[in-house]
């Protein structure tokens, strides 16, 4: 289950070009298990259809405050009493400014002034409108309410203009009210994760590398970021996107990936080293491209010194996470890796599970802690170890905080 499962989502739609994306925005929260209901101002009809947002979302669409049939069916007040959340997209300045100023003239303010839910407005309008100091204090208003703002972005307009006020790409709005729905535990956390492969050049067309994806590293980031943590990504090479909310510094050697890490590591309060960083580098680099030999080639190897124990030995109260991806005894080695790396937890798999390796959605993890306590989880998805992963954080911080608090009172 994910996190907007069961979830009851009003989608707002005002009116103006943007609307067409409402249906996107409409086909993701469905696609996310998110019970969805829409509700239309009388211009968003002139842009997209009832119809097209009733077939997507699988429920009537909300139009119109005195139809009778609707409101028996529907009920701007229950819209609004069992809405978990509410999100308007696109937010036009009109209802904008209505909804600034306490104004219910239709079915989505009156909704709005009734609910008592987390809102969002997504707003979407041409560039100068958006900067008129109007707009601009009506959305302090709302903010001011506890409203959350998805900025628009830049771009071109479809009014011709350059510059910012294009509705937000509907996925990062689904990804907004992810984590207005989520619990937000982590919040003061600042969490840097590694995640992914590290390359190491032969030269300049072939290097040495290994299978990992950055699946679980990306995971544990997006999960962080939902929970209210700030949150960096440093990435080996990876086609994945940047988790929304995350801040990625690319990087491709081990050398670099290490670097990037004790550069950022000040600033973090919690380093999760979830990146499959290469053992091992080409002892000399080839200038130019190796031509084919057919007597072969013998590759010269040599170690890449590991930065993490030098790091740990100066992490004071921040808490470190290692990973091992293991193809045979998994709990020693893990647990070899733990002490010699001075560790307060490991997270270790079996990488020749076919569910529970590189490249797959799933996982399987055995969590080792420094105090000996162990644990093996069931299958499951990558995303759900990486919460599982920021419990085990969160319950590691809160014995640290009772133990602090009896020493200060003894």
């Amino acid at each position: 289950m994910g996190p907007l499962s069961d979830k009851t989502i009003v989608v707002g739609v005002c009116g103006g070009i943007a609307a067409y994306k409402a249906a996107e925005l409409v086909r993701l929260l469905t696609a996310a298990e998110a019970r969805v209901r829409v509700m239309m101002t009388r211009n968003a009809q002139e842009f997209i259809t009832p119809l097209t947002l009733q077939t997507l979302s699988m429920n009537t669409v909300a139009t119109d405050t005195f139809s009778l049939t609707q409101e028996s069916e529907i009920g701007h007040i229950r819209l609004a009493d069992t809405a978990d959340a509410i999100v308007i997209a696109p937010a036009s300045a009109d209802v904008i400014g209505k909804a600034a100023h306490g104004l219910a003239d239709d079915l989505v303010t009156t909704v709005l002034l009734a609910a008592r839910c987390p809102i969002a407005f997504a707003p979407a309008m041409n560039v100068h409108m958006y900067e008129h100091p109007a707009v601009i204090e009506n959305i302090a208003r709302l903010q001011a309410r506890g409203i959350r703002i998805v900025e628009p972005a830049a771009g071109a307009l479809a009014c011709g203009y350059e510059g910012r006020g294009r509705l937000p790409e509907p996925a990062f709005i689904v990804e907004e009210l992810t984590q207005m729905l989520s619990r937000h535990d982590l919040e003061g956390e600042r969490l840097l994760v590694t995640a992914g492969p590290t390359q190491e050049a032969i030269d300049p067309v072939r290097f040495v590398s290994n299978r990992s994806t950055g699946k679980m590293g990306f995971a544990i980031a997006r999960a962080a970021w939902r929970r209210g943590a700030s949150v960096r990504l440093v990435a080996g090479p990876s086609a994945l996107p940047t988790p929304y909310g995350v801040e990625r510094i690319e990087v491709v050697s081990a050398a670099e990936l290490l670097g990037a890490t004790a550069r950022i590591f000040p600033w973090c309060s919690t380093l999760v080293m979830a990146a499959a960083v290469a053992d091992f580098r080409p002892a000399n680099r080839a200038a130019h491209k190796l031509k084919k030999n057919p007597k072969g080639m013998v590759l010269e190897l040599t170690a890449i010194m590991d930065e993490l124990p030098r790091l740990t030995a100066q992490k004071g109260d921040r808490v470190v996470i290692g990973f091992a991806a293991e193809t045979e005894d998994l709990e020693a080695n893990a647990a070899d890796k733990l002490q010699r790396k001075m560790l307060d937890f490991i997270v270790a798999n079996d990488v020749s599970r076919p569910d529970a390796g590189f490249a797959v959605d799933t996982n399987v993890v055995t969590i080792v802690a420094a105090d000996g306590q162990r644990e093996t989880t069931p299958r499951l998805s990558k995303d759900e170890v990486g919460d599982l992963i920021l419990d085990r954080l969160m319950s590691l911080r809160a014995v640290r905080a009772k133990l602090g608090s009896r020493l200060a009172s003894s």
